[in-house]
């Protein structure tokens, strides 16, 4: 019987090896890369509580109802923000333009919020938006694109191309070709953003003038050492992803596949695996904290090394896409400057 075991056991992970072909990606460790010193402000408490709040808000729930109150919870934060741009919402695709006044709406951004790829809305994240269209000089484009579970990650992936392709030559104000185009997005939608942009390589279409990042997840075979090593330091990802630690990684490789109808190797879901020679100029913001950092800064060596231009700037101790919390936060409002020159820098290169 146990040589049986065994070699059933043999078996199961010989399947694995071959279905998921797991490549070590520990070259594109080491790197060094600058990073903003942070000093303590009581703002940082007061993120820290809202982080909580989040928490809170779905503490004794399970299942259906746990996801619609973090996303009902998530939605009401951005709701709540005081912005300056005005809201239009948009149908085909499915999303809505957030304008500051005066923007010229031929220079635009694609927004792709973040939340796992099963919470998070445009509403969510009018905080980042609306800056973006400020710094941008630009007319956002927040694409509601279709979560988990109730859709497909593939659903997501496709209404993110589509929104991009429909960008390229419709405005605000109708159907006008854009002068300057951007994508950008936040932890999943970073994911969503980078995959987009070698998507749009492939395919021909016109490249992003840029692209940037925030906290992205750009590999979900989580093999990366700060997925692990920066649990405790990461006081929103940490508590709800910490405990995939204990669970071996080639389970979680089928718990993902299973979940996501997608490989974790494949370059749509973990774009770090994917060729990255030829992007446009990319930004990338991570925190020095937080569990997503080795997937930000193996994205950036590996894009480096390939060619792409690209840069990323880290920021001490910060919480993950610290960006949502302007203009409670300092740095986020540095962040967003950051971002404001990068842009200088591309129109201008």
């Amino acid at each position: 019987m146990l040589w049986i075991l065994l070699a059933v056991a043999a078996l199961i992970v010989l399947i694995t090896l071959l279905i998921f072909r797991v490549k070590d990606l520990s070259e594109y460790d080491g790197q060094e890369w600058a990073i903003r010193q942070v000093a303590p402000n009581p703002a940082h408490d007061e993120v820290i509580e809202r982080i909580k709040d989040m928490g809170r808000a779905s503490r004794g729930l399970k299942g259906k109802a746990r996801l619609l109150a973090l996303r009902n919870h998530l939605d009401s934060l951005g709701e709540s923000v005081d912005i300056e741009s005005q809201l239009q919402h948009q149908d085909n695709p499915k999303g809505e333009w957030v304008m500051a006044p005066g923007v010229d709406p031929r220079r635009r951004v694609l927004y792709i919020h973040g939340g796992a790829w099963a919470a998070g809305s445009p509403r969510s994240h009018r905080a980042i938006t609306d800056r973006f269209s400020r710094l941008a000089n630009a007319a956002v484009f927040a694409v509601d694109y279709r979560l988990m579970p109730e859709h497909r990650f593939m659903d997501g992936i496709r209404d993110c191309r589509q929104a991009y392709a429909w960008l390229l030559n419709h405005g605000p104000d109708g159907e006008t070709a854009a002068d300057f185009v951007v994508v950008a997005g936040d932890s999943a939608g970073g994911s969503h953003t980078l995959s987009l942009i070698a998507w749009v390589r492939d395919n021909g279409l016109r490249q992003a003038d840029a692209a940037i990042a925030l906290s992205p997840s750009t590999d979900l075979t989580l093999t990366a050492p700060s997925n692990r090593e920066n649990i405790r330091t990461d006081p929103l990802l940490g508590p709800v992803f910490g405990g995939l630690s204990k669970i071996p990684l080639p389970l979680l490789w089928w718990g993902t596949l299973a979940a996501f109808r997608i490989s974790p190797t494949n370059p749509v879901a973990s774009p770090l695996r994917g060729e990255l020679n030829n992007l446009p100029p990319t930004l990338i913001h991570a925190s020095t904290t937080e569990m997503l950092l080795d997937n930000s800064t193996r994205y950036a060596t590996k894009a480096k090394a390939q060619g792409s231009p690209v840069e990323l700037h880290t920021w001490q101790n910060m919480v993950h896409v610290w960006h949502i919390f302007t203009p409670l936060l300092p740095e986020a409002n540095d962040a967003f400057e950051d971002i404001s020159a990068f842009l200088k820098r591309v129109e201008h290169s």
